[in-house]
């Protein structure tokens, strides 16, 4: 397969959970001009916080109440001091210009699983 450099197997696949998730409040992050600190609801996994460096395109008012993508087990890390417990899905043109979250085509539940 001509130009993916990095293989994966079916089981790296199903390692990974990703599930519907619904934005439910936007904060700013102190020092982060890249960043927000989102909080979002994922159903039966309850509230999570993340952050995400999307602020240069999106504003509060189009992130709240969005439905995106979200990766629940991705280990937990700390950005300006505040803990991701997760990622939300984007794509992006290979300049990084454009990021366009991804979300489902129509209405689901929050926390159906994706695969």
């Amino acid at each position: 397969m001509e130009g993916i450099q990095n293989i994966a197997e079916f089981s790296d696949w199903e390692k990974i959970d990703l599930r519907v998730a619904e934005i439910i409040n936007v904060e700013e992050i102190e020092n982060a001009d890249k960043l927000w600190k989102l909080k979002i609801d994922v159903g039966e996994l309850g509230g999570r916080t993340i952050c995400a460096g999307i602020k240069a395109f999106y504003t509060k008012k189009e992130l709240m109440n969005k439905k995106i993508i979200y990766f629940s087990n991705l280990k937990p890390r700390k950005l300006k001091g505040v803990e991701s417990q997760g990622m939300l899905l984007a794509a992006s043109n290979e300049d990084h210009s454009k990021v366009v979250l991804i979300a489902p085509e129509k209405e689901i539940e929050n926390g159906s699983k994706i695969g």
